[in-house]
């Protein structure tokens, strides 16, 4: 099935390809590049029985995506399982390290399952920019959830202690607005689609075990 779906791609990018090559050859291979990034999502939809059904959260695929500080483990993601709806995450964060200044268009929700941390939210979603933020300390064994579009960061601010929470989105795959500071207007953030793990995803499609 997905040999004809390949071959169906390439008749397409070389369509593409052709059509650019005399006019905008640069514009040809950023499209021929998108086909395949979209070829290799649209396989691994196809076949979500590939991964087993229980698996062990310690076997999962884990990186850090270039920010120091961080291990994530997409538990149950879009683009790695198939999720339609929601999408899980394990994340932590070492001593001192946190997460962007950022916000989404979905809700989140967080478990906190060891250590203690400081979430800053800006619920100020409706003026230019996010603004000062309110303080919250987060602890083991207590949850709390991000309202859509609201400004947020999360930081591990206890000093001798790993944070680690187990993440919750709706309407995956997200798409992230980040923030260098928050005083930055909401026109200059940048948007970052795919995510880090997604972007991984669309790059490196799993080997298919059957």
């Amino acid at each position: 099935m997905w040999e004809r779906v390949r071959k169906r791609g390439i008749g397409i990018m070389d369509f593409a390809f052709g059509t650019w090559e005399h006019e905008d050859p640069e514009a040809g291979f950023h499209f021929m590049k998108i086909c395949n990034e979209v070829a290799n999502f649209l396989e691994f939809q196809a076949n979500p029985k590939r991964l087993p059904l229980v698996r062990k959260i310690d076997e999962l695929p884990q990186d850090n995506y270039g920010r120091e500080g961080l291990s994530h483990i997409t538990v149950a993601g879009s683009l790695m399982h198939g999720m339609k709806e929601v999408e899980v995450w394990l994340q932590t964060f070492t001593p001192g390290s946190r997460t962007p200044i950022h916000r989404h268009s979905c809700e989140e929700v967080f478990v906190v399952l060891k250590g203690s941390g400081t979430l800053y939210l800006a619920s100020s979603s409706h003026e230019k920019h996010p603004g000062k933020p309110l303080e919250y300390p987060i602890f083991s064994n207590s949850t709390f959830h991000i309202p859509v579009n609201d400004a947020h960061q999360v930081w591990n601010t206890n000093e001798n202690e790993d944070l680690q929470m187990l993440v919750i989105i709706s309407r995956p795959p997200v798409k992230v607005f980040i923030y260098e500071d928050w005083h930055m207007p909401h026109t200059a953030a940048k948007l970052k689609f795919p995510y880090y793990w997604d972007e991984q995803c669309l790059r490196t499609p799993p080997k298919d075990e059957l």
